[in-house]
């Protein structure tokens, strides 16, 4: 048997990268899963097809995040179709936009903090009132970055946006706690999802990106999944208010040379 089985989890950005991976590994694990997009649809039926290949049931959603009647539409039909959601894993978001904060733009920080930051919120708060009208319990994991607490450079508006989902995250673990619903996140660093998609695709590119990674390598999208089996599962239930990163050391390589 599964360790998520009998559970419906809701994965935002499901259409490819980390929550087309992780969909797979829940379905593995014994999961029904709510596959969430945006623009994708074809990703979106991707994963829908690994889902449904493995046994599990699928349901496909598309929704703007960013939106608050996007998100509430979202949960109203992924629970028509699924009829409770236990684990939801907000994945979906915005990339930096390379701009320094001089030059940047109020639309281009507001997409960042409205996908990002509005987003988890608008996800969250839906769901956490689903689970407090059945009896709570239940799995909230966000996926942050490891840029949500070392910065990188034209890059204020994602690690502002990453740095508030840790603290909500935090936050809500401490509110969440009487209910019995647990809430963490995950902080990647490189990924090989399509946010690095110049690293997957020219490999002088992923050896100089990778440089600076004390394990030399990026990580498969399958390994951050893994992480997030184990925190949807039971034998995390102790586990609420942390931040595992899963980056191959590259936090820890940061001052090195100075």
């Amino acid at each position: 048997m599964g360790k998520l089985d009998g559970k419906t989890a809701l994965i935002t950005g499901a259409d490819s990268g980390i929550g087309q991976a992780t969909a797979v590994v829940f379905a593995r694990d014994g999961a029904d899963v709510v596959v969430h997009y945006l623009e994708d649809r074809a990703g979106a039926d991707e994963t829908r097809a690994h889902i449904e290949g493995l046994g599990r049931r699928a349901s496909v959603v598309q929704a703007d995040i960013g939106q608050e009647a996007d998100v509430e539409r979202m949960f109203d039909e992924a629970l028509a179709a699924m009829g409770k959601l236990d684990i939801l894993m907000n994945n979906a978001g915005v990339d930096a936009s390379g701009t320094n904060v001089a030059d940047l733009t109020t639309e281009v920080w507001d997409r960042a903090i409205r996908t990002n930051v509005y987003g988890t919120f608008f996800c969250c708060r839906r769901f956490i009132q689903h689970r407090r009208d059945n009896g709570g319990k239940g799995k909230i994991i966000n996926v942050t970055s490891v840029h949500d607490t070392i910065p990188r450079a034209g890059a204020a508006d994602y690690d502002a946006s990453k740095g508030a989902i840790a603290n909500i995250t935090t936050t809500l673990a401490l509110e969440l706690a009487p209910l019995h619903i647990n809430v963490n996140s995950i902080g990647p660093g490189m990924v090989l999802t399509p946010f690095n998609q110049e690293a997957i695709d020219d490999p002088k590119v992923r050896r100089e990106q990778t440089d600076s990674i004390p394990w030399k390598r990026a990580a498969r999208p399958e390994e951050v999944g893994k992480l997030a089996l184990y925190l949807a599962s039971e034998d995390a239930d102790y586990v609420t208010g942390s931040t595992y990163y899963i980056d191959g050391g590259l936090m820890q390589n940061q001052g090195q040379g100075a």
